[in-house]
């Protein structure tokens, strides 16, 4: 019986390691989506500089893609803390952190980026 069990855990750990690739090699073809004009993956990414353009200089709150956060930004989307748009060009966000006593400005990529909200 042990066999079997240690059998399937060496399965499990193949096919674990099978599909973090698979994840990698994913993100690897949506960025590059992202860069061809004409694709939904481009224009997703283009709508979304537009609405954070309207957003400078204002709190927001940033809503990141799976395995791509920001913790600061993240804890500065609670109650305690605030995070400022104050700038934004076709590849770049910067944004002013604050909360629990940290201040930050900071570079954040738009591709990791899925929402933004006032």
């Amino acid at each position: 019986m042990e066999y079997i069990a240690f059998a399937f855990g060496i399965f499990g750990f193949m096919a674990f390691m099978s599909l973090s690739s698979l994840k990698s090699r994913v993100r690897s073809l949506e960025a590059q989506m992202r860069s061809l004009q004409g694709t939904d993956y481009a224009a997703e990414k283009a709508s979304l500089v537009e609405a954070a353009k309207a957003y400078i200089g204002k709190p927001v709150k940033l809503s990141f893609k799976e395995d791509e956060e920001d913790p600061d930004a993240i804890f500065s989307g609670q109650k305690m803390g605030t995070c400022t748009l104050l700038d934004v060009d076709s590849d770049w966000m910067l944004v002013h952190i604050e909360h629990h006593k940290v201040v930050k400005d900071k570079l954040i990529r738009v591709d990791c980026v899925s929402g933004i909200s006032g």
